[in-house]
């Protein structure tokens, strides 16, 4: 019955006039707007990080002019992207000029945020055919991206983007669960250290055991020294699919990694950190879920941005918790984060 009276221009008429009515026809409308236009918003974000708008009007208020001079863009041109841009709270109007929004300046508050819109270049261009991504009948840039599962990959681009995105994710991890009492940590597949020298600085007497691609931790060396953890840090290269993880800690990390991966090798990784654990320990699994209260939509985000990867696939958090018990692990639970549109922590024990 429902579905028939919204598909009925009649009940929609109907809808729009009725007092009681008239404020969800309204928001629906709206809502049906922005899926329809949701492309334009996405490309107007980053053209706004390309162009460096929020730094222009970083200081206050920019004339029209002001700003097309800093960006190359002829007054007109600039015009509509401050508009579009003031239409979506990335700027404000003020007067005569423009300013920060308050999404555009809690965006330049992040860097991480700004280098996943640059990165998204590559995942617009995997987009403009989503059916053709869908059968698998495309070339999916992404898939070129990701230096896992042999496909090559980027390991600069790829070592760049994970330690910019990587300070938001650890402030939620780590803000969640304490590591301080921990011995000896390994973070499994985690790129160039950034995550573990967050750790690092929380756990004041741990070891570090950084473990991914020999190509990925080749620049975590670097890291860990600037850092002072050179003395308690150390890099094993190798690959999770097929290597053993070095023994002996007491707390394994798998940050943004399980999603990453199908259910047989996610499966493999889980029970490659628990033979890695010792008797007691406990693995910390970070990523975005889907279904999750309040952040529905990553799970699209996800879905089709791992199609692209061709690789591995959003899970529930009960799909999570049946893959570390198959793995070994008992008394899985989640543990409450702050933004868990951003992620979501659950830990497993040996």
């Amino acid at each position: 019955m429902r579905d028939r009276l919204l598909a009925d221009p009649r009940f929609h008429a109907f809808a729009a006039r009725f007092w009681l009515t008239r404020w969800v026809a309204r928001r629906e409308a709206r809502a049906l707007f922005d899926v329809c236009a949701g492309f334009v918003y996405a490309q107007t974000l980053f053209a706004c990080v390309k162009l460096d708008v929020f730094e222009v009007l970083a200081k206050g208020r920019v004339g029209v002019a002001g700003v097309a001079a800093r960006v190359g863009l002829s007054e007109a041109a600039a015009r509509t992207l401050l508009e579009a841009a003031a239409s979506l709270r990335l700027v404000a109007r003020t007067g005569d000029g423009y300013r920060l929004g308050a999404l555009g300046a809690a965006l330049r508050g992040n860097p991480g945020v700004s280098a996943m819109v640059r990165h998204h270049r590559l995942f617009y261009a995997d987009m403009a055919d989503p059916v053709a991504l869908l059968r698998g009948e495309s070339d999916p840039a992404l898939a070129k991206f990701w230096p896992y599962h042999g496909a090559g990959g980027d390991f600069a681009g790829y070592s760049a983007l994970m330690a910019a995105t990587q300070p938001m994710i650890s402030a939620e991890i780590l803000s969640a669960f304490d590591v301080s009492r921990a011995k000896c940590v390994l973070d499994v597949c985690g790129g160039d250290g950034a995550f573990l020298c967050a750790v690092g600085a929380r756990a004041k007497a741990a070891r570090l055991i950084l473990f991914d691609l020999p190509a990925v931790v080749e620049r975590a060396g670097a890291r860990f020294a600037a850092a002072g953890l050179a003395d308690r840090a150390r890099v094993v290269g190798g690959d999770v699919a097929v290597d053993a993880l070095p023994a002996g800690a007491d707390l394994v990390t798998l940050v943004r990694v399980l999603h990453d991966n199908d259910d047989a090798r996610a499966l493999r990784i889980l029970q490659a950190a628990r033979a890695a654990l010792v008797e007691g320990g406990r693995v910390l699994v970070a990523e975005p879920l889907a279904r999750t209260e309040g952040a529905a939509r990553v799970g699209a985000y996800f879905g089709f941005y791992l199609t692209a990867m061709r690789s591995g696939r959003p899970r529930t958090a009960a799909e999570l918790r049946e893959l570390m018990e198959a793995a070994g692990f008992a008394r899985v639970r989640a543990v409450r984060t702050n933004q868990p549109m951003l992620t979501s922590v659950l830990l497993g024990e040996v």
